[in-house]
């Protein structure tokens, strides 16, 4: 592991651990029903998306944003596409189709495969700590699986998101032993999230 993976890591340990004193006079909320997971959408470089466009075959295809925020779309070559709403891709792509005279009325769909550009960090009890890619409709069972699973010694239903919500940290403890047994609901996880998962104490 790289070492600013490991220092990620050590900070997000550090931060789980001793948050509640640390940020108590800073607006840090602990509780038991989680914020809704209001992710930004916007794609940015990294982020890999398919495109169909209904009738052409040789249009519709996957795409990954290049670090310059273009993809290279059939017929018309680099299309900028960075910090853009998935939906307005779409309508993008069906104006300059037009505006070309490529096409008479397209009909252009776009549909997230993953979102490279944002993230969220899994730590503590679990086989593969790291950062993980964000997919649409991500949970924290999810997330998890992507690390591997739990270790021998994770208390899995006293795990924690943390999450920013405006100007406040919020931390909610999602019983993921009770999710995975149909107990409880799994919870969606956001851009930026951090889920920490304790060892039992003995």
């Amino acid at each position: 592991m790289a070492w600013s993976s490991r220092l990620l890591l050590i900070g997000a340990l550090a931060f789980l651990a001793f948050g509640s004193s640390a940020c108590s006079k800073r607006g840090v909320q602990v509780t038991e029903v989680p914020p809704p997971a209001t992710n930004d959408t916007t794609l940015g470089p990294g982020d890999v998306f398919s495109v169909r466009v209904y009738g052409e075959e040789a249009m519709t295809g996957s795409h990954q944003i290049a670090p310059d925020g273009t993809i290279n779309f059939p017929l018309l070559g680099a299309v900028q596409v960075s910090g853009l709403e998935p939906s307005a891709v779409a309508q993008k792509i069906q104006s300059e189709l037009v505006e070309r005279d490529l096409l008479r009325a397209p009909h252009v769909s776009v549909y997230v495969e993953e979102y490279a550009s944002k993230r969220v960090s899994v730590v503590g009890a679990v086989a593969n700590p790291g950062t993980f890619a964000l997919a649409p409709g991500m949970t924290v069972v999810q997330a998890i699986s992507m690390a591997g699973g739990f270790s021998s010694l994770a208390d899995r239903d006293a795990t924690v998101v943390t999450r920013r919500v405006d100007e406040e940290i919020i931390r909610y403890r999602v019983p993921v032993d009770r999710v995975t047994k149909g107990q409880a609901a799994d919870i969606a996880v956001a851009a930026g999230d951090i889920i920490f998962v304790p060892e039992r104490m003995f």
